[in-house]
C-alpha cells in the first residue's frame, strides 16, 4: 500500500492527521483481528469528502493506530490520550421537567446509543459468522425483556414487503448503509445478521448490526426527556445483564465511528422554532452555548421544514450521559423562552 493521494480541497480530519510519517509508522501494524491501516482509512481515502475519514476494525485498532486516531479525537471532542470517561447513567440524577407540557414546541423526543459487543470485532472487521453470532445472541437477551420494553424482532433478511413496509411507515426500518459505511466494510453480506426490534408500545427500539452492533433507542411523540432517558437506561441495563458491552476506561463505550466514542449518545427533539429561526445568530448562540448541534428534520445535511429542528447534543466523550441529556434540555428550555419572546 502506498501513501494516498488526497485531492487539495480535502478537508477531513483523515487528510489532516494522516502524514506521510504517520502512515510509514502504522502501515505495517495489524491488530489482532488482522485489521489493517488500509483497512480503517478506506472510506476517507474512497470519499474525501467525509467529515472523519477513519473507522476502527476492533477496540484494540484505537491503541494500535493511535498516532492517527489520538489527535483526530482530541480534535473532534477535545478530549487528549491522558483524560478518563466516565459513564452515568442514573436518571434520578437528571433534572428535567417536561419544558412544554401543553406540547406547543416539542414534537418528539429520541435518546438512542450505540453499544458493540466486547470481545468481538467491530462492523468493519467482523466475519460473516461472528456477525450472525452477535445476532443470535442480541435476540435471546431481546427476548427477555419484560413490561413496557417486552416486543418482538424482525430480521431483514428474507423480511415480507407487508412487514417492510409497516417499519418503513414508521421509520424504523434502516437501509443498507451509504457509500461511507459500505467504503468502511459495513454493508458485507447485506442483510444477513441486521434486524430491527421493537416493544408494543413503539417507543422502543433496537437496530441490531446497523453502524453498531446495536442501536438502542427510545423515543415518544411530545417533551417528557425523563421519561425517555428513563426507558432508555431500563433496557440498556437488562441487556447488559446478558450481552457484555465493550467499553475502555480511556475512550468510554468504543463504537466503529470515534466521533460516537464516550457516552455514544444522541438526545435530541423534534422541535418548532419559525421565528428564532427567523434569526440563524440568536439560534446558533443558544445552541453553542449548551453544546447542541442544529440539524433539519430528516437528521444530518437535511433541511429545516416549517421552523422544525432537530437539536441534539454535540458532545460525547469526557462526560457523563446525564451531563450529555441536562446539556439538551437545558439548551431545549433556552430555546422554548427565546421562541416565546418573540411573541
Amino acid at each position: 500500500m502506498n501513501y494516498p493521494n488526497f485531492p487539495e480541497n480535502c478537508k477531513s480530519l483523515l487528510c489532516k492527521y494522516l502524514t506521510p510519517e504517520v502512515f510509514d509508522l502504522l502501515k505495517d501494524r495489524k491488530t489482532s483481528n488482522g485489521f489493517t491501516l488500509e483497512q480503517a482509512i478506506n472510506s476517507g481515502v474512497k470519499n474525501p469528502d467525509s467529515n472523519i475519514g477513519v473507522y476502527a476494525g476492533d477496540k484494540e485498532s484505537y491503541r494500535v493506530f493511535a498516532p492517527l486516531f489520538d489527535p483526530i479525537i482530541e480534535e473532534y471532542h477535545g478530549f487528549t490520550r491522558d483524560d478518563s470517561h466516565h459513564s452515568c447513567m442514573e436518571p434520578d440524577l437528571l433534572k428535567a421537567p417536561n419544558p412544554d407540557p401543553e406540547g406547543k414546541f416539542i414534537l418528539s423526543t429520541r435518546i438512542r446509543v450505540g453499544r458493540n459487543v466486547d470481545n468481538m470485532p467491530l462492523g468493519p472487521a467482523i466475519s460473516r459468522e461472528q456477525r450472525n453470532k452477535v445476532e443470535a445472541d442480541v435476540i435471546q437477551a431481546l427476548s427477555r425483556l419484560e413490561g413496557e420494553l417486552a416486543g418482538k424482532y424482525y430480521p431483514i433478511l428474507g423480511m415480507s414487503k407487508e412487514v417492510q413496509d409497516a417499519l418503513i411507515k414508521d421509520h424504523f426500518l434502516f437501509k443498507e448503509g451509504d457509500r461511507f459505511l459500505n467504503a468502511a466494510g459495513l454493508n458485507r453480506d447485506w442483510p444477513e445478521g441486521r434486524g430491527i426490534y421493537h416493544n408494543n408500545d413503539k417507543t422502543f427500539l433496537v437496530w441490531v448490526n446497523e453502524e453498531d452492533q446495536l442501536r438502542i433507542i427510545s423515543m415518544q411523540k411530545g417533551g417528557d426527556i425523563k421519561e425517555v432517558f428513563t426507558r432508555l437506561v431500563n433496557a440498556v441495563k437488562s441487556i447488559e445483564t446478558k450481552i457484555p458491552f465493550s467499553y475502555s476506561y480511556h475512550l468510554g463505550f468504543i463504537t466503529s465511528c470515534p466521533t460516537n466514542l464516550g457516552t455514544a449518545m444522541r438526545a435530541s427533539v423534534h422541535i418548532a422554532l419559525p421565528k428564532l429561526s427567523q434569526n440563524m445568530e440568536a439560534f446558533k448562540a443558544i445552541t453553542d452555548k449548551y453544546h447542541l448541534q442544529i440539524r433539519g428534520i430528516h437528521g444530518e445535511h437535511s433541511e429545516s421544514e416549517g421552523g422544525i429542528y432537530d437539536i441534539s447534543n454535540r458532545r460525547r466523550l469526557g462526560i457523563t450521559e446525564v451531563r450529555a441529556v441536562q446539556d439538551m434540555y437545558n439548551g431545549v428550555v433556552a430555546l422554548i423562552d427565546a421562541e416565546k419572546a418573540l411573541g
